[in-house]
C-alpha cells in the first residue's frame, strides 16, 4: 500500500492525519505544498481538491482528514495495513 499526503505547514488537519496514520502503524509519503504553487497544482489536478491535507491511497484520491477518519471508524484502514 501507498500512501501519499499533500500537506502545508501550520495544518491541525494535517497533523492529526498524520497522527492517526502512525496509530494505525501506517507509512506516507508527505508532499509539502508551502511555498511550493507547482506542487498544489499537481494536488488540485489529481485529487480535485484545494484543501489540505489531500490523501491519496494506492493512487486513488480519498479526500482529506475527514475522510480518513470515516475510512478508519469503517475498518479501512486496517485493512490497507
Amino acid at each position: 500500500m501507498h500512501v501519499k499526503m499533500y500537506t502545508k505547514e501550520f495544518c491541525s488537519f494535517c497533523y492529526a492525519a498524520k497522527r492517526l496514520l502512525t496509530k494505525r502503524g501506517i507509512s506516507w509519503e508527505e508532499i509539502p505544498l508551502t511555498g511550493e504553487a507547482a506542487r498544489e497544482r499537481e494536488m488540485q489536478k489529481l485529487t480535485g481538491g484545494r484543501t489540505v491535507p489531500q490523501i491519496l491511497i494506492n493512487g486513488e484520491a480519498i479526500g482529506g482528514y475527514t475522510e480518513l477518519v470515516e475510512l478508519d471508524m469503517e475498518g479501512g484502514l486496517e485493512k490497507l495495513r
